[in-house]
């Protein structure tokens, strides 16, 4: 019986396999590998902002009791010191409207900024930027949390200035509009001074600066102010919800003024927290 050499057999019938059909399947795994993994969907605009809200705070949590208390015992000297100089009247309404709203301006425009220079020179905004969360919702949801922080230290200072210069409180529930609404103007104001300043210490001079304004053109009389810096009070977030707060003290106020300081005030935030959240994409992809 002849044996035929394996040189001499045709090579489509050698029982080897041929080392394109040992390769196809190795192939095909690695291209399947080669092949990026679909991204998750990002998370829509509501969740994310609760989420970053409910983190941020937790986060401020531990500072909660020395900030309310600075913030407050600070309004309340300052009428305290002008009780001595404003008997009643227009005045005092001034003084006490612009006292409750310091708070708001101590928490959301000087903190905030503080905050976020902070974030941004230590490298924090990294954090944020890998998240499939929009920037709006980190902005807002930042914003929303230190606002909630000014609201005892503001409805505490209202309502004892309110005692010390003897002005009805009948109108106080309209610190339910005027906190949220000069909250959003000044805290996106704050973050956006934060985000641009190009380092921390910066951020904090503008923070303190920017409460240094609201402290002065917010609690002092318009009545006794130059012309001039009249002007430069009409330019502060702040002076909407200052002039709707000391309108509600009169007997009888004037709604709807009240209600077109309010839709200043609402139309500034909107402003102030859409400039904040384009410097926070501006900052976050440097």
């Amino acid at each position: 019986m002849s044996v035929v050499p394996a040189q001499a057999m045709p090579s489509g019938i050698t029982g080897g396999s041929s080392p394109a059909k040992a390769a196809g399947p190795a192939g095909e795994a690695g291209a399947a590998e080669d092949v990026p993994a679909p991204l998750a969907a990002g998370a829509r605009l509501l969740p994310a902002l609760v989420a970053v809200y409910r983190a941020q705070l937790s986060r401020a949590r531990v500072a909660r009791i020395p900030l309310l208390f600075v913030a407050t015992f600070q309004s309340v000297g300052i009428m305290v010191l002008m009780r001595g100089v404003v008997d009643g009247g227009a005045e005092a309404r001034s003084v006490v409207a612009g006292s409750s709203v310091l708070v708001v301006a101590f928490v959301a425009l000087n903190l905030l900024a503080q905050y976020f220079g902070q974030l941004r020179a230590s490298g924090g905004l990294d954090h944020y930027a890998t998240l499939p969360v929009p920037p709006s919702a980190v902005v807002l949801g930042a914003a929303a949390a230190y606002a909630s922080f000014t609201v005892p230290g503001t409805a505490v200072t209202a309502v004892v200035g309110s005692a010390l210069f003897q002005l009805p409180m009948g109108h106080l529930w309209i610190l339910a509009a005027v906190i949220p609404l000069s909250g959003a103007a000044l805290a996106g104001l704050g973050a956006a001074l934060g985000l641009l300043a190009p380092r921390q210490e910066l951020a904090t001079l503008c923070g303190q600066l920017g409460m240094s304004a609201a402290l002065l053109l917010g609690v002092l009389p318009a009545e006794r102010m130059p012309e001039v810096v009249s002007y430069t009070r009409d330019l502060l977030p702040s002076t909407y919800g200052v002039e709707a707060l000391a309108r509600s003290f009169d007997g009888q106020p004037d709604w709807p003024a009240v209600c077109a300081d309010l839709g200043v005030c609402a139309g500034v935030a909107v402003v102030s927290l859409a400039a904040a959240t384009w410097a926070y994409r501006r900052a976050a992809v440097r």
